[in-house]
């Protein structure tokens, strides 16, 4: 669990408990006594009001009014929102759609100028179909919870990506690639790269990637992907449905 989401686990904590002692944060988050006080004086830093009573029976308390209109969202779980919406009105199982919308146009009007910026540079790269009928799943997995961060930062910085990559027979080989674009054939998302050293583009299926690192010092341009007739960027889906 990272810092974000260790303090974003104390939060949580605070607002269904009400009252809580240090001890049982700690026990909650799985973490120490001394990295929960660090945390509860980060979050004091971010503009998060809580209270400490150390007398008997005391804890920490926090300002339920506190943050609640100004949580700090990272490109990425705005990001992360947006293509899970995107895949779920391309499967069609977004009965609700109009409301998420909405609810995702509020979060964007909050976030800075920058992070907005970097969100539709992010959202530039996606792209959605639909995957034939014929396409055998009985192999799926589960996605590296790693690889969305790592995307941040290969696609807004323009940064090869490294990656373990394990094929429809199960041969495992390191690759090195240019990530040009994100694809989205629900159930399966793909990364579309370049690959240098084949000189063409490459589909590569997500739930197949392990171990994803940024290669800094390292940089590509932009390549237009030659996607198929049925494919379309996430910007004419979200048109189409507004």
């Amino acid at each position: 669990m990272n810092i974000r989401m260790r303090q974003d686990a104390i939060v949580r904590t605070l607002r269904r408990n009400g009252t809580s002692t240090v001890e049982a944060i700690s026990d909650a988050v799985g973490v120490s006594r001394r990295t929960v006080l660090r945390d509860i004086s980060a979050l004091r830093d971010e503009g998060y009001v809580i209270y400490s009573d150390v007398g008997r029976g005391g804890g920490l308390q926090l300002d339920p009014q506190s943050m609640q209109t100004t949580a700090k969202l990272s490109v990425s779980e705005v990001f992360a929102m947006l293509i899970t919406i995107a895949a779920a009105r391309a499967a069609g199982t977004l009965p609700f759609s109009q409301l998420a919308d909405t609810g995702l146009a509020k979060i964007e009007k909050a976030l800075p100028a920058d992070k907005i910026k970097d969100l539709r540079a992010f959202l530039d790269c996606l792209h959605v179909g639909k995957l034939s009928p014929l396409q055998d799943l009985s192999d799926m997995g589960q996605m590296d919870p790693a690889l969305l961060p790592a995307f941040e930062g290969a696609f807004l910085a323009r940064r090869c990506l490294r990656f373990q990559y394990t094929d429809a027979k199960g041969r495992v080989t390191e690759r090195s690639i240019e990530p040009q674009a994100m694809l989205i054939l629900p159930p399966l998302w793909y990364l579309v790269g370049w690959d240098p050293a084949r000189d063409d583009f490459r589909h590569f299926r997500m739930d197949r990637i392990r171990a994803p690192e940024v290669i800094e010092d390292t940089s590509f341009r932009r390549r237009h992907v030659p996607f198929e007739d049925d494919v379309c960027p996430y910007s004419e889906i979200i048109n189409s449905a507004a």
